[in-house]
This record gives C-alpha cells, sequence and structure tokens, in this order.
C-alpha cells in the first residue's frame, strides 16, 4: 500500500504540473517511476501517462495544432522509436539510468538556459528533433525536451507551442506503447495511477491562471533537476 500511494502521488505531481504549465510530466515523473519500479515497467508506465494526459489537454486545443508543420516530426519519431526500444532493451540496467539521469539533467539545463541553435530551425531542425525525441522518449519517457528545443529556435510563440507540443506527446507516446508495451502491474498500482492522473489533470486545470507560470516552471525544472540527479548518483553507484 505504501508503495502504491507513492506511485500515485508521484503520477499525480506529474499531471498537475503537465495540466499548470503544459509541460513537465515526464520531467519530473520519470526518474522517481524508474527509481520505485525500474527503468522498464517506469518507462512503459509514463508513456502510458503522459500521452492520456496530453490527450486530455488536447481536447480544447486540437484546432490549433499546426498538422503540415507536425509531420516532420512525427514521421522522424516514428523511425527512431524502435531504436530507443531496443537501446533500453540492452542496455544493463546500472547504465540505463545513468543515460536517464543524464539525459533529464541535460534537458532541464538545455532549457532553463533557452538555448538557441539555428540548425535547428526549418526542416531538418523539425527531422533532428522528432528523431531525437522518439528515440529519448522510448528509452527514457523524455520525448519532449528535444521538441521544445526546435519550438524555441523556430520562433513559435507558447500560444502555438502548447497545443502542438499535446499533439506530438500523444502521437510518440502511442508510438512508445506499441513498441514498449504496457507496463507489468498490479490491479493496485494501476488503480493508483488512474488516481493520481486524474487527480493531477483537476488540480493543474484548478490552478491554472492561479499560481504565475513562472515560478511554476521554474519549480518544475528544478524538481526535474533534482530527480535526473539522484537517477544518476543511483545509476553511478550500481555500476
Amino acid at each position: 500500500m505504501p508503495a502504491e500511494l507513492l506511485l500515485g502521488g508521484i503520477v499525480l505531481l506529474g499531471a498537475s504540473v503537465q495540466r499548470l504549465t503544459g509541460m513537465g510530466f515526464a520531467l519530473v515523473a520519470v526518474p522517481a517511476l524508474v527509481l520505485l519500479l525500474g527503468p522498464g515497467d517506469g518507462v512503459a508506465l509514463a508513456n502510458c501517462a503522459a500521452g492520456l494526459i496530453c490527450l486530455a489537454g488536447l481536447t480544447s486545443g486540437w484546432h490549433m495544432v499546426r498538422l503540415r508543420a507536425m509531420v516532420p516530426l512525427i514521421l522522424a519519431s516514428g523511425c527512431t522509436v524502435p531504436l530507443g526500444t531496443w537501446f533500453s532493451n540492452h542496455l544493463p540496467e546500472p547504465a540505463l539510468l545513468i543515460t536517464m539521469g543524464a539525459l533529464v539533467t541535460a534537458a532541464v539545463l538545455v532549457i532553463m538556459r533557452g538555448v538557441r541553435v539555428p540548425s535547428l530551425s526549418g526542416l531538418k531542425g523539425a527531422l533532428g528533433a522528432g528523431a531525437a525525441g522518439g528515440f529519448m522518449n522510448a528509452s527514457a519517457g523524455l520525448g519532449g525536451p528535444p521538441v521544445s528545443l526546435y519550438a524555441v529556435n523556430a520562433g513559435w510563440t507558447i500560444r502555438e507551442f502548447v497545443p502542438n507540443a499535446l499533439f506530438y506527446g500523444v502521437v510518440v507516446n502511442l508510438f512508445s506503447v506499441v513498441t514498449n508495451g504496457v507496463p507489468r502491474l498490479d490491479g493496485g498500482t494501476w488503480i493508483a495511477a488512474a488516481a493520481g492522473l486524474t487527480g493531477g489533470a483537476i488540480i493543474g486545470k484548478a490552478l491554472s491562471g492561479r499560481v504565475p507560470e513562472d515560478r511554476a516552471r521554474l519549480l518544475v525544472l528544478l524538481l526535474a533537476l533534482l530527480g535526473g540527479i539522484t537517477t544518476l548518483v543511483k545509476g553511478a553507484l550500481g555500476v
């Protein structure tokens, strides 16, 4: 029961910040889920939950999705998702934890600095971001940061970014669930995850507009940075 409550709390926190800020579920939840369930089931659960929370958020903004702009991102991610799954299935657990921790930490630092790379705009940038996102999502549950970096360099506004990022999240997580499968959890754990996902969506929506977005975003990134470093250290200690 304590483990189920902890898992439900992790999912609730991730879903809340995703609904509140338009980002953050994977960054916040993946390190904790991986430490609690192991890399395989942790990433698989993150894929399922992130896909659902993105789908819920997209219901009110689907008409703003730029399908033509998203096609290269989606096609590229579909090509690299199987590679990410193969990578996660063949790497020893300590090495996988180190990789996941490093990816989370690097992603947070890149987003915090708002890095601009001219080559990450246009068709080549979209293909590169989509490919990186597909690989990272299937291997570590982190498909969002490359797309965020692409959006910054392509000059997208927040209003443009959020619905398109949600659409990308739905599709790339669907790809990842197809290749990774669903996590092997018992009934109580599934109930805890579903309750956390539902509660988080409700809390995030209620807080939207009441919590300054910049402060909420900073909190998300700091939590993600802590989780990434913790996962990295655990992997290093297990080598």
